[in-house]
């Protein structure tokens, strides 16, 4: 069945995260989607036993949307360091434990890179990944995924964005994504393809195949 979201259609957002909430609100807002997150549905958080960002991706869509009846776009997303063998990776909200320390998370990051010697720029590389599930009632899923190459800096820089931001330099640029607003981490709005941060890399493909202008 073929589907394709216009103003006024009802989306979950399959998110209790309040930095994800105000970055997919941002995005989605050019678009007049009638948009609720998850927890103003009274929607629990499903356990993310997954071991990729799809699968993740794909157990909160589907939840979203089996328990909503409309629309649901997750969002899995994380921070794979090339020193330390791909993590956190999926398990990036983990490492910041039940309170969502991500100052913590973040120290750990550099404790473990420290530990592998990495203490030069070319030794501190990475990424960040985030992978879009957008679900159906009836079961369609799709997905749409962006990546964003950069350097592990420390100490951290910034209090803007969150979770891993401050200690991300996106490449090309000079300052961390914690030192960035919201529109310049995005690089894109409605109308263009070119996009900075994963996550925006990603909503522009989503944009661009599932979206009415």
């Amino acid at each position: 069945m073929t589907h394709r979201l216009k103003r006024g259609d009802t989306l979950v957002v399959a998110s209790h995260n309040k930095g994800k909430l105000r970055e997919f609100a941002d995005l989605l807002g050019p678009f007049g989607l009638k948009t609720v997150s998850g927890g103003e549905l009274g929607l629990p958080e499903p356990a993310e036993t997954g071991t990729t960002f799809e699968e993740n991706a794909a157990i909160k869509a589907i939840a979203a949307a089996t328990a909503s009846g409309f629309p649901a776009l997750s969002d899995d997303s994380g921070m794979c360091v090339d020193a330390i063998g791909g993590d956190p990776g999926v398990y990036s909200a983990d490492w910041a434990g039940p309170d969502k320390d991500f100052s913590r998370a973040m120290r750990n990051v550099e404790e473990k890179l420290q530990q592998a010697g990495a203490r030069t720029p070319e030794q501190r590389t990475g990424r960040f990944v985030a992978v879009l599930c957008l679900a159906f009632p009836d079961g369609t899923l799709r997905y749409y995924r962006g990546e964003i190459e950069g350097t592990m800096i420390w100490p951290p820089r910034g209090s803007l964005g969150f979770g891993y931001d401050p200690m991300f330099l996106p490449e090309g640029h000079e300052r961390s994504f914690g030192e960035m607003a919201a529109t310049e981490k995005h690089g894109w709005s409605a109308g263009r393809t070119d996009a900075l941060s994963h996550r925006a890399r990603a909503f522009a493909r989503f944009a661009a195949a599932e979206l009415e202008d």
